[in-house]
């Protein structure tokens, strides 16, 4: 669990990073966007003044010729200088000659909804008013930040998508290996149990015994051909889901305390069929009910219903265990994961694998309060 505990601290770690250089960015590019407007104000201002001398009654060539050069240099501020309701001069406005007022009249109301204007005294009572707003390249500056952001949190998302992606296909590799191993091993013991069986039948032994221990061996048999399908895809056949849940019950009932009550909410009678593997699928339910036992401390009741809604059939199994906190509802599928102190915490993640990976199905916790117990859910397809 604190292997889990962890990552999810790196992942955190990970986002609170992006969110600090994304806000440092976007502090740093802020400041310097106001720094800029303030730089584009004092062009317009020095523009309006400019146009203001030219206007009144000025010899020296040499002012005149700066002044031109401060109203040349504006080549970035969209400007437009209206006098009397009329437009009489535009600046860094792009448009067609056929659609000239339109456009203007469309920039003129933006500009005035922007901020007041400069006003421009001509003399002789002539007045005539310079309206402005950002240019291009600072607008553009404003959004860089969030375009930033958004690249770092693409690159992000992809760098943990590669990462996950990779990491599952290990993991995988992992499973599948460990799984046909252990189903390889199994073979030599389950060949050797069987034939000592055939030798305890000629003795003079309770043939009840026997025969448990004949149902013991086949179960291992069973257990084995579980884990070396587990890498390749299985037979699916089109089974009565009530009898396999029946069958596993049956079993589970045998080797559990007399503590633990089993209730089954169907009707057996009712043909209740899906694409299954058997063996696979009362594996599934087999790794849930132990878990569940194990959660109420080999004592308490496990109901197990099956209903069908449009085109799936839905499995429930309920517990009157210690239940399962929020946070820990989708870690609990992942492997490795335990809270017992033996076993690998490899039930819940075959489980999964084995419903969605093999039956393209779903399972996932419907329910859970902590000492009240808990109830998983299996959604499965009526026809693949």
């Amino acid at each position: 669990m604190d292997i889990y505990l962890k990552k999810k601290r790196w992942k955190i770690l990970l986002l609170l990073a992006a969110i600090l250089i994304g806000t440092a960015s976007l502090m740093y590019t802020n400041w310097l966007t106001n720094k800029m407007a303030e730089e584009e104000q004092k062009k317009v201002e020095q523009w309006a003044e400019a146009t203001r001398i030219i206007s009144s009654d000025v010899e020296s060539g040499i002012i005149l010729t700066l002044i031109y050069q401060i109203i040349g240099d504006n080549t970035t501020i969209p400007v437009i200088v209206e006098e009397n309701g009329e437009i009489r001069q535009d600046r860094n406005i792009k448009y067609k000659e056929n659609r000239k007022e339109v456009v203007l009249q469309k920039e003129l109301e933006k500009m005035k909804r922007n901020g007041d204007p400069i006003e421009i005294d001509l003399g002789g009572g002539i007045k005539q008013y310079l309206y402005y707003r950002e240019s291009y390249l600072l607008r553009n500056l404003r959004f860089f930040p969030i375009a930033q952001l958004i690249v770092i949190f693409l690159f992000i998302g992809f760098a943990y998508y590669a990462f996950h992606t990779s990491r599952k296909a290990e993991q995988n590799q992992v499973w599948v290996g460990m799984s046909k191993e252990t189903a390889h091993q199994l073979g030599t013991p389950i060949s050797s149990l069987m034939a000592w069986i055939e030798l305890l039948k000629m003795k003079d032994i309770d043939p009840s015994l026997v025969k448990e221990f004949e149902n013991d061996t086949q179960r291992l048999e069973k257990i084995a051909e579980r884990f070396s399908k587990i890498g390749s895809n299985p037979e699916l056949l089109q089974t009565n889901v009530g009898e396999v849940i029946l069958a596993t019950v049956e079993y589970l009932k045998k080797r559990s305390s007399g503590k633990v009550r089993f209730e089954t909410h169907f009707d057996q009678s009712a043909k209740t069929t899906v694409p299954l593997n058997s063996a696979l699928f009362s594996w599934v339910i087999e790794n849930l009910s132990k878990n569940a036992i194990d959660a109420m401390d080999n004592s308490g009741k496990i109901n197990i219903s099956v209903k069908e809604k449009d085109e799936n059939v839905i499995v429930d199994l309920t517990d009157t265990g210690k239940g399962i906190p929020k946070s820990q509802h989708k870690t609990i599928f992942q492997p490795g994961y335990s809270t017992k102190k033996r076993g690998w915490g490899l039930g819940l993640s075959l489980a999964k694998r084995i419903i969605e990976n093999y039956h393209k199905g779903k399972i996932f916790i419907k329910s859970s309060e902590v000492n009240k117990g808990t109830t998983f859910r299996i959604i499965l397809k009526k026809t693949r």
